[in-house]
């Protein structure tokens, strides 16, 4: 499954791996992304959503 944040859009980076004879080789930089339950409109649904997003209250999660 897709490693995209739903909220921002945030989404795996490239880059390269650098080692100490400076060759390099590509790597990917990951998002945090967690699975929690969001408070919508139409109700409680489970959503892919970033840390960053989570801590700034981008999402509104559900009151139990």
């Amino acid at each position: 499954m897709a490693q995209v944040c739903e909220v921002c859009g945030k989404k795996p980076l490239v880059g390269n791996n650098v080692s100490h004879a400076n060759k390099k080789t590509k790597r990917r930089f990951m998002p945090n992304i967690q699975k929690i339950r969001v408070q919508t409109d139409s109700g409680v649904r489970r959503m892919r959503v970033c840390t960053s997003c989570i801590q700034a209250n981008k999402v509104q999660r559900p009151v139990m």
